[in-house]
């Protein structure tokens, strides 16, 4: 499609917090140079003139980069190349270059076929709605023919995030480490860090290789966090941390080789906080455990809980000024002395000074957290708009029947037997279910009361209910 001709997106590319796609199939370089052209009538409307680009290692990011950069700069855009590395250092950029936005190109942890971009406008998350808008723009193909051609600088700042990173890491005791990059785009960035950490490090799969050989880079299925787990148990090491394909998302590993989500890891990061911020806010999304909100409580901070989904986090937290956030996912948010986005690397590092200061390990810690017992996320398919009115038809139910529940983003329950939560996915046409009790009989009620909201609905319960 040449210049001046409108450009119409495959729909099911423009997502809630992206655009992501196939490549070749539902994205290619047409998409990444209407992207640019559209992107850059934003950045000029908000009074801008100079975007942050970065990629990551999937091999098709170099040419939808190119694509990308070209239809910014033949809309007039300055443009500044970072290079290689993670979404965060994407973030970083934009928070201290002087830049007027930033585009990630990047397929997060999607498989290998896939590739997309994250934008930012100002150091603002750019999502929902003004995905559409730039849908809409390209289609009304933006036409202004600048004075200029927009300029290209290089300048890699991957140095000088790692040396940012750094700063805020305060260790007492030397750990040791096992780090499962996953073949993602933090893999230059870890090597360059842990040559500078104390302690003894040691990296797995830290190429960085757009096919992913190893395993797929995503640490919240715990499939993918087994290489890391026995390589933890066989050197002794203090704890394991990984990242997905895009580094703003973070797994955790104890020295017994055991998985710590996001709601369980997130109470060591808050205690940390809190102590140095007592009565802060610390927000957590509906599919935290009860655990950490009590724990946050417990502590002397004051939980949140907010919707799921990293761009509404992120907002929230600028909102009302909370120094930490974190999901169920790994995206965890740090405001405290950092810059409010989600940076797992940056994550790993104030997670591993906090034990390396701590007396405990990463496994006593884990031990002494209250014992619950809970489904994994459980997912089922449910189309669009359908999946919007269950929710409600439930909702309407539950506040009929006088239900102690949140409905900030679905419906979360609670009982005495503990909590469970129905909502829809803002990304995929699927139901998104979840419970948590103290034991296994009051885990089993609480399957049964979700199970009856979805029979009522006419849908049928997923597998194990």
């Amino acid at each position: 499609m040449h210049d001046g001709a409108g450009h119409v997106f495959n729909p099911t590319i423009l997502r809630e917090y992206d655009i992501r796609g196939i490549v070749g199939k539902t994205l290619g370089e047409e998409d990444a140079r209407a992207i640019g052209r559209a992107f850059a009538a934003v950045v000029r409307d908000a009074g801008g003139k100079r975007v942050a680009i970065g990629r990551d290692g999937r091999l098709s990011s170099p040419t939808l980069e190119a694509a990308l950069i070209e239809g910014l700069t033949k809309s007039g855009i300055d443009v500044l190349r970072i290079g290689l590395g993670p979404t965060p250092m994407l973030y970083f950029a934009v928070n201290t270059e002087r830049v007027d936005g930033g585009i990630m190109v990047t397929g997060s942890h999607n498989p290998a076929d896939y590739n997309g971009f994250k934008l930012m406008l100002g150091k603002r998350s750019f999502f929902g709605a003004d995905i559409q808008w730039l849908g809409r723009i390209a289609a009304e193909a933006p036409s202004a023919t600048p004075a200029r051609p927009g300029r290209v600088e290089e300048k890699l700042v991957l140095d000088t995030y790692v040396a940012r990173l750094l700063v805020d890491y305060e260790g007492a005791r030397p750990l040791q480490v096992v780090w499962d990059c996953g073949n993602g785009a933090t893999g230059e960035a870890v090597q360059r860090l842990t040559q500078r950490l104390p302690g003894r490090h040691r990296l797995l799969n830290e190429t960085i290789d757009g096919r992913f050989p190893a395993h797929h880079p995503d640490p919240t299925e715990a499939k993918n966090l087994v290489q890391l787990q026995e390589a933890v148990r066989a050197d002794g090491a203090d704890l394991g941390i990984a990242f997905d394909g895009d580094g703003d998302r973070i797994g955790v590993v104890d020295g017994k080789g055991r998985i710590l989500w996001g709601d369980q890891f997130m109470v060591a990061l808050a205690g940390e906080v809190i102590a140095r911020q007592p009565g802060a806010t610390i927000i957590a999304d509906v599919k935290a455990s009860q655990v950490l909100f009590d724990e946050v409580a417990r502590l002397g901070g004051k939980p949140l809980m907010w919707r799921t989904g990293h761009s509404l986090i992120k907002t929230k937290m600028a909102e009302i000024g909370a120094p930490l956030a974190g999901e169920m996912s790994g995206h965890i948010f740090y405001a405290d002395r950092y810059y409010g986005y989600d940076d797992a690397i940056y994550a790993a590092i104030r997670l591993l000074g906090i034990f390396s200061r701590s007396g405990e390990s990463l496994a006593a810690f884990r031990d002494r957290l209250p014992a619950v017992v809970n489904t994994p996320e459980l997912r089922f398919p449910c189309a669009e708009p359908r999946k919007f009115a269950v929710i409600d038809e439930v909702r309407e139910r539950l506040k009929r029947a006088g239900a102690e529940m949140s409905d900030i983003d679905g419906v979360r329950v609670k009982t005495a037997d503990g909590w469970w939560l129905l909502r829809a996915s803002n990304t995929q046409d699927v139901l998104v279910a979840r419970a948590e009790a103290k034991d296994e009989a009051g885990l089993a009620r609480l399957k049964a009361l979700l199970a009856e909201q979805l029979r009522a609905s006419g849908i049928a319960p997923p597998e194990g209910f």
